[in-house]
């Protein structure tokens, strides 16, 4: 039975709690670059599966504005034992260079197939352009 994908973002950390809960951290809704090329440390992308049972394959991919360039992937194999199982995947990116602005997309495919893409922006700010009239 092919589990339900309840949530998916992109965000700076996630932290497991001592009980097991998430704590996460910076959800990203655009990633904000003083110049190209920048350098993001850590993206983490959080994945929630549900109501299925099986095992099953998640692969995250990270993907340029272009749709071809794959900046990032990861693999992560789980099992859900009944209907009402469920589990949290963590994808951990280090590293990832983001060389030009625009919608970058993070993808989710449960055993080959698209089941989420979603967009990352990268922006600069607006140019400092200087209205004409007088130098001081």
């Amino acid at each position: 039975m092919i589990p339900d994908l309840q949530a998916s973002f992109a965000c700076e950390d996630v932290r497991v709690e001592a009980g097991g809960a998430h704590t996460i951290i910076g959800i990203i809704n655009y990633i904000g670059a003083p110049s190209l090329p920048i350098q993001v440390i850590k993206l983490c992308v959080w994945t929630r599966w549900s109501s299925g049972m099986g095992q099953f394959e998640q692969m995250t991919r990270l993907v340029g504005p272009d749709d071809e360039t794959i900046l990032g992937t990861a693999r992560t194999s789980f099992a859900l034992t009944n209907e009402e199982s469920h589990t949290t995947n963590v994808n951990i990116f280090g590293g990832v260079q983001f060389d030009h602005p625009g919608a970058h997309h993070v993808e989710i495919l449960l055993d080959g197939e698209m089941k989420l893409r979603f967009p990352v922006r990268v922006v600069l700010p607006p140019s400092s352009v200087r209205a004409p009239g007088p130098t001081p």
